[in-house]
């Protein structure tokens, strides 16, 4: 198994990590405890060691929890990133920015307790708070790390002056931003200043929400409290160009002999500054399957089937 630094400390992650997400149970159908405890353990067998939760990943922390259960006496064999400044609001559980210095460190306390451990190798501000200046939420991780609860700073969902800010308050060592195939803005200013300061990219979305996935059918009917309704990724023309590109792609995984997914997530954590991409799962086969993309490259042939195959489908 290939392991990679996390920006400069010192800590190793696998390329792949388990985003764990789904097993919270929120706007995900089908999710149960037994085969999200299943999941987390079938990490150990797999050699995936990065596990990437967040406070608000479930309506009571389920997600945090479920990771304590099945790490167990293990912990010493795994990374945890979680993160904080976002919580839910009753009555509706809507998520909402709180990223006070107080906030953070009392969501950090709380995470910990639910995950059963005194420190996360890495804590990430999951979004800047409009009503919070970057520089506050960045000094109370700062004031995480100094007291040893957080080992590593990262931030989420932020832009290349965002991360400047947090940075020159808090030094980070990871950024977790979306990026797929489909969507490769940070290519521009993220990827670079990464690259420079020698920080790790951790990536959500890698596979699009599924779309990547190649599970999915032209005439696939989303039930209507599925999420993904809401983006035009999914929608009428863009959803049918988005089918030839995944047909594409299909042609290009059965010539190589993987399979679609393992074909995108390949390509995904083999682009310049790319340390990892976080592959949600509620299901062991959906990680084993994942896993797939790890310990081989794609040939110079087959990069250059995909690079034509997303020329040809243009920007969404």
């Amino acid at each position: 198994m290939e392991f990679r630094p996390l920006g400069k400390t010192g800590i190793r992650v696998s390329p792949v990590a388990l985003g764990c997400w789904p097993i919270a149970g929120i706007r995900s159908p089908g999710v149960n405890d037994a085969d999200s405890l299943a999941t987390i353990a079938a990490c150990f067998d797999l050699g995936i060691n990065f596990l990437d939760t967040a406070y608000c990943y479930g309506y009571d922390g389920e997600s945090e929890k479920l990771i304590r259960q099945a790490v167990g006496d293990r912990r010493d064999e795994v990374v945890i990133a979680t993160k904080g400044g976002i919580r839910l609001e009753p009555p509706d559980q809507e998520m909402v920015h709180d990223a006070s210095p107080a906030s953070l460190k009392a969501m950090c306390d709380e995470s910990l307790q639910r995950l059963g451990t005194d420190r996360v190798e890495l804590y990430y501000l999951h979004e800047p708070d409009p009503q919070v200046p970057m520089a506050e939420s960045a000094g109370a991780i700062r004031d995480l790390m100094e007291s040893g609860k957080v080992l590593a700073a990262g931030v989420s969902n932020v832009d290349l002056d965002q991360l400047r800010e947090f940075h020159a308050n808090c030094p980070v060592s990871a950024v977790q931003p979306p990026y797929n195939m489909l969507q490769r803005e940070i290519e521009k200013d993220l990827v670079p200043w990464c690259l420079e300061h020698d920080v790790s990219l951790c990536v959500y979305w890698p596979l699009m929400k599924g779309l990547l996935a190649g599970k999915l059918t032209r005439d696939h009917q989303f039930p209507a409290e599925d999420s993904r309704l809401k983006y035009t990724m999914f929608q009428g023309k863009e959803w049918q160009k988005n089918m030839d590109f995944v047909d594409r792609l299909r042609e290009i995984a059965v010539r190589s002999g993987h399979t679609v997914a393992q074909l995108v997530i390949n390509w995904t954590i083999h682009q310049p500054g790319i340390t990892a991409a976080l592959c949600g799962a509620k299901r062991p086969w959906q990680i084993a399957e994942t896993s797939g993309a790890l310990g081989w490259q794609l040939s110079t042939e087959e990069i250059a089937a995909i690079e034509e195959a997303i020329r040809s489908r243009g920007t969404p």
